[in-house]
């Protein structure tokens, strides 16, 4: 019969790669053949209870061996030498090898970038590898990375391995514009995505699937050509678009020596003065950004600079400017700030 035939080719495959259901199945037999040859043999106290029974057996096939629990007629004294030890153990065995097995396999597969982070919440995808510059962009990251935040993932093309294992999980992909990657490296929930392709097409195009998979994320795409840059930010407002500094650096410290180094610093994250930003959360009472900038000074010895307010970033902003919460402020200072540490109700009293 045909339906015979394919199951017996079912369970001759599942033999043959010893799988689990073949292993489960095995388990069973051997359980059940030891408890009745047990029985037979009139082992009363090892076949009385059943979970005693499962309990000898698994200490016996584990080669644990308390002997709490042992046979004590010679007959079950052979079963036991015939049947259940050697028999426990080799499926025991059997087990230990297919779960390291298993294990290896999952761990060379995330190497390979064939890894799924779809659950993963709260963490930073990077698209995009460029020898030097990606992998200090993952170290950085990695650098500022709290306790409980999780692991960022690297999504590029076609790398034999990860090449930052010690900063980031690996996503292998085709193309950047890739929808099944992005999923894979779980961009429904990621807080923050970088995209650097290896030009500003590429770039531009994983943006717009990164955009339309991650709803929630703040995205910062870099792009080589400034009027790319600002195509974007004009007609992507959710995007942070970031282009080369170069020229501007270079005018700027031939007039104002220093300049470089300032900026330098501000964006380090290893310098003892760095830029951070702090959220602003729903206020009760509008605060001053004067006082704002006074309590931050006094109380936490951090130096305001400016916030973003309706999309409109201003730096060295008026004292009588009002904050009335949903604003981003930029501070300099050594270390980030605790959103939760901040007394926004006392900002107020600067007296």
């Amino acid at each position: 019969m045909p339906f015979i035939a394919t199951l017996l080719r079912r369970v001759y495959l599942s033999l043959s790669e010893l799988a689990w259901s073949a292993l489960l199945v095995i388990l069973l037999v051997h359980l059940v053949t030891s408890y009745l040859l047990f029985m037979l043999a009139g082992e009363g106290d090892l076949v009385g209870n059943p979970v005693d029974f499962v309990y000898y057996y698994m200490v016996t096939a584990t080669t644990v061996g308390y002997g709490d629990l042992s046979p004590k007629s010679g007959l079950g004294r052979i079963m036991t030498v015939l049947v259940v030890l050697p028999g426990g153990i080799a499926i025991f065995t059997a087990v230990l090898g297919k779960l390291l097995t298993a294990i290896g396999t999952m761990w060379r597969n995330r190497m390979r970038g064939l890894g799924d982070y779809s659950e993963r919440t709260g963490h930073i995808i990077v698209l995009g590898w460029q020898e030097g510059q990606t992998y200090q962009t993952l170290r950085l990251l990695h650098s500022e990375r709290h306790a409980n935040e999780p692991m960022a993932v690297l999504v590029a093309k076609e790398l034999p391995e990860n090449p930052a294992s010690d900063f980031a999980d690996y996503v292998r992909t085709e193309r950047l514009a890739d929808a099944d990657a992005l999923l894979r490296a779980g961009v429904a929930q990621a807080r923050a995505i970088i995209a650097r392709g290896a030009n500003d097409d590429e770039t531009l195009a994983a943006v717009l699937i990164a955009e339309d998979h991650a709803p929630n994320a703040h995205i910062v795409a870099y792009f080589a050509d400034d009027r790319t840059a600002q195509m974007v930010k004009q007609r992507r407002p959710r995007v942070e678009a970031v282009g080369s500094l170069a020229e501007e650096l270079l005018s700027r410290s031939a007039r104002d020596p220093g300049s470089s180094e300032i900026a330098a610093r501000l964006l380090s994250a290893a310098s003892s003065d760095t830029a951070f930003s702090l959220p602003v959360p729903p206020l009760q009472t509008s605060l001053r950004y004067g006082d704002v900038f006074l309590s931050l000074k006094r109380r936490h010895h951090v130096t305001l600079v400016g916030m973003l307010s309706q999309g409109i970033t201003d730096l060295n902003c008026p004292d009588e400017t009002l904050l009335r919460g949903g604003e981003t402020l930029y501070y300099i200072s050594e270390i980030r700030l605790d959103p939760a540490a901040i007394a926004w109700a006392r900002m107020g009293d600067v007296s």
